[in-house]
């Protein structure tokens, strides 16, 4: 329980024990029971929503996903979104980008500005990870809210260079973006809304560590209770095999 953020319910640490296998098998309702002795349960979410500035309705491309984020395999569909954080020396703010087949961050930033060097730093993250790893992102889509970040001449031309196509959701709308804005929520949950932060560099630091746990080791329900860098890799193995 502690070595995972301290953050799971009954349902996913039963999986996380049983992946394991150090105990054998463990049946649920022991998890449950011993959680239960312990005072331990898994963690709550608030609904927050982020305030940040959205480009007029002209200026942005059609919704290509339409609320539907059920992709097949990697890189078809990332899903991108900013959230902010409170620290005693102000506020600063996490860009993050999503692969939506598997739920794996591929890239994320964190900075005391609300510049659009923020998200373009989150993307390129992304696109060089996948560059340096011999994997095709052409014809990608990229989905995003109309937050002004996304919609700057370089966030452009960082896609069209790499031949990505752009999505925006309608305005105000959380349900257009809603994965994005759960990750947003796991994010606040697991990490941010547990601790007071002193400044950018303790939430740069801590950050960094979330991620590399939520990729390599938090289990998802919705891509079979495995890691999503586990996830990335059956989906590409099952990519090739289909192809």
């Amino acid at each position: 329980y502690a070595d995972n953020y301290s953050c799971y319910g009954a349902r996913k640490l039963w999986a996380e024990i049983n992946r394991e296998g150090t105990f054998g098998h463990v049946a649920r309702c022991t998890v449950e029971r011993i959680m239960g002795r312990e005072g331990l349960r898994g963690i709550r979410r608030r609904v927050k929503k982020p305030a940040t500035r959205s480009a007029d309705a002209d200026e942005c491309p059609d919704d290509l996903v339409d609320r539907d984020f059920d992709v097949e395999f990697p890189n078809m569909l990332w899903v991108a979104d900013i959230t902010y954080i409170p620290t005693r020396a102000g506020w600063v703010y996490a860009a993050f980008v999503l692969d939506a087949a598997t739920r794996e961050i591929v890239g994320w930033q964190v900075t005391n500005h609300l510049r659009a060097s923020l998200a373009r730093d989150a993307l390129d993250m992304a696109l060089s990870a996948r560059l340096r790893a011999g994997q095709d992102v052409s014809g990608l889509i990229h989905h995003s809210d109309r937050g002004v970040q996304y919609r700057s001449v370089a966030y452009g031309k960082s896609l069209a260079d790499s031949k990505v196509v752009a999505s925006v959701g309608s305005k105000g709308d959380s349900y257009d973006n809603a994965m994005a804005e759960a990750l947003n929520s796991v994010f606040k949950a697991e990490l941010i809304d547990r601790r007071t932060w002193p400044a950018l560099t303790d939430v740069i630091v801590e950050t960094s560590k979330w991620v590399g746990w939520y990729n390599t080791r938090r289990l998802h329900s919705a891509v079979g209770y495995v890691p999503p860098v586990q996830a990335h890799r059956q989906l590409l193995d099952k990519q090739a095999v289909a192809a």
